[in-house]
């Protein structure tokens, strides 16, 4: 019995349905499953729903771009509440910004000769959390680039010239959001952050818990963290971190979280709600 902790939708940069991605779970023997667009809760509704048809688990989570001194981490929320009125509106906060950003990114093109139009874009996205995949589809789509890779290759990663910086919410606050709304604050994928030298400051500031096993995270890689996590007393996570068929194969089922962990998390928030975590 196994969790993926990590999952994308189509609400933000996946190209699954939840439904899509419950079945993909379902078939894969997933007991547990978490979706954790970016900025949005948008799916979790549906996500839950597929869950629940399946006999699936689900846990609601979010994905969010923070910063601590000038380096950017991306922190994995669970267990919130979707329906907090302060969360939910940092969440359309967060969404505005990311729109802005797609405009600005196609206005950078347009003034390099590349006609393609923001509408098209956000036709493409049908989502309130649009992304820089979004725009690399459109790319491929309009026959500019051959494919994603190529579309962030050339333009769309940081240095290139439709890059636009993106608003971060510092840690501190992001963790603190998390918390108000009755979650779990994670920090994701720490193998590729390059950033060891702050996970103290993060714990301080409240940090839950580091996901430990991630698909670009090797055996090695993993068992460091684990390290930590014992070090510090956070919770361990996993998952796969995957975006349907954005960048090939999808990862969902590639990484399997044994059910102990989601147990501990459940005990952590059960501690701190004074109650029990269903």
């Amino acid at each position: 019995m196994f969790a993926d902790l990590h999952l994308h939708t189509r609400y933000s940069d996946g190209t699954f349905t939840p439904a899509q991605l419950a079945a993909e779970g379902h078939r894969h023997g997933l007991a547990v499953m978490a979706v954790t667009d970016h900025d949005t809760v948008e799916g979790c509704g549906e996500m839950a729903e597929a869950c629940a048809r399946l006999g699936i688990e689900f846990v609601p989570g979010v994905e969010l771009t923070a910063e601590f001194d000038g380096i950017e981490i991306h922190l994995l929320a669970y267990f919130m509440d979707i329906r907090h009125p302060e969360f939910l509106a940092r969440m359309i906060e967060f969404q505005g910004v990311r729109q802005q950003r797609i405009r600005d990114m196609v206005t950078r093109l347009n003034q390099m000769q590349i006609s393609i139009r923001v509408e098209r874009v956000f036709e493409l996205a049908n989502c309130r959390a649009p992304g820089r995949p979004h725009v690399a589809r459109v790319l491929v789509e309009s026959g500019i680039c051959t494919s994603h890779e190529e579309a962030f290759d050339r333009f769309l990663k940081k240095n290139r010239p439709a890059w636009v910086p993106k608003f971060k919410i510092s840690a501190a606050d992001a963790i603190s959001l998390v918390h108000r709304a009755g979650g779990l604050a994670v920090m994701a994928h720490p193998g590729l952050n390059r950033a060891d030298d702050i996970i103290p400051d993060l714990v301080t500031s409240g940090l839950d818990g580091i996901e430990c096993f991630h698909t670009k995270h090797s055996t090695t890689t993993s068992a460091y963290y684990l390290e930590i996590a014992d070090r510090f007393g956070l919770l361990v996570t996993g998952g796969s971190d995957c975006h349907g068929l954005n960048k090939g194969k999808p990862l969902v089922g590639t990484m399997r979280l044994p059910l102990v962990y989601v147990e501990k998390m459940k005990s952590r928030l059960a501690e701190r709600r004074g109650g029990t975590v269903a």
